[in-house]
């Protein structure tokens, strides 16, 4: 009798550790600098910047693209390009972090 929790743990372990690597190496890209300082950015300086709940999602969503611009190898005005689509909060956000703010200014 097959158990309703059956699972692929080994198949889980895999994803998980191949997870790991892309996120170790995102981590080490083009863009290491401007993750690690936006990763660093304190609860306190996010408030704020940004208050409201839904700034949280655009604050995610800076942390996405400058990830993707580090794996694509982006240039800087190609990411300062992808910022700016994110839009005011975005900005203000980047704005906060040296090594964002030179990009985009």
């Amino acid at each position: 009798m097959a158990d309703e929790f059956d699972f692929d743990l080994e198949g889980f372990e895999d994803e998980l550790n191949e997870s790991l690597k892309e996120g170790k190496e995102t981590f080490k890209g083009k863009y290491e600098k401007q993750l690690n300082d936006l990763s660093a950015l304190a609860k306190i300086e996010f408030d704020s910047i940004a208050p409201n709940v839904d700034n949280l999602e655009k604050y995610n969503q800076l942390i996405k693209v400058v990830k993707k611009a580090s794996e694509k190898n982006l240039n800087q005005a190609q990411l300062k390009e992808q910022i700016l689509k994110l839009g005011d909060i975005a900005i203000k956000i980047a704005e906060k972090i040296p090594s964002l703010a030179a990009i985009i200014t």
